[in-house]
């Protein structure tokens, strides 16, 4: 019989994706401290790819401590602009300052998820896409944060690619999954290999 699926996240827009592929999921938040664990990679020099990553396991590692016997998939992304890891905003003024420095150089997007059963990792996968912005005027990234503000505070760089998120960008080279934060398609076909979907 195949394990149990858990997301080790409170994403709607993951559990969509993999419910949306016709993938049976369990979500379980999972409580990492994920500002704290950043700042000190960070303070050690890894890599964006590595910070995504290691993210990503930290949450599906503490699930699969409580469901040892399920494959737990943790995922997290970061953006990096300049090589520096942007955070959440705080507050619609930080907002506005993030997209305003978007708007002069592309950040990247990078997406991990990881696999963890019986307290190991099985599996994992990273993927990056380049965003281009749009010349954008001031007046519209105003009145994008004050439209805007109450639903994309919680995301990476501050925007929902799914919603007027992508009014924002002129091009955007990458997988549209990762974007959203899954790398859905390795994902699946993991879980193919291993006979937990059909395939």
């Amino acid at each position: 019989m195949a394990p149990d699926l858990i997301l080790a996240s409170r994403s709607p827009i993951r559990r969509q994706l993999l419910e949306g592929a016709g993938i049976a999921v369990t979500c379980r938040a999972a409580d990492i401290d994920e500002a704290g664990l950043r700042a000190a990679l960070e303070e050690e020099g890894a890599s964006p790819r590595d910070i995504a990553d290691a993210l990503a396991e930290h949450k599906a590692r503490k699930i699969s401590a409580r469901a040892p016997e399920a494959m737990v998939v943790g995922a997290d992304q970061v953006l990096v602009l300049d090589g520096a890891i942007l955070a959440k905003p705080e507050s619609p003024e930080v907002l506005r300052a993030q997209l305003a420095r978007m708007r002069d150089c592309g950040p990247q997007l990078v997406s991990a998820a990881v696999i963890y059963r019986d307290g190991a990792p099985q599996w994992r996968a990273v993927e990056t896409a380049q965003l281009l912005m749009r010349k954008l005027s001031d007046a519209y990234l105003d009145s994008y944060v004050a439209r805007n503000w109450e639903d994309v505070s919680g995301s990476v760089g501050g925007f929902r690619i799914e919603a007027e998120g992508v009014r924002l960008f002129a091009r955007i080279d990458g997988s549209y999954h990762a974007i959203l934060g899954l790398p859905l398609l390795s994902l699946i076909g993991y879980l193919g290999q291993c006979g937990v979907i059909e395939t």
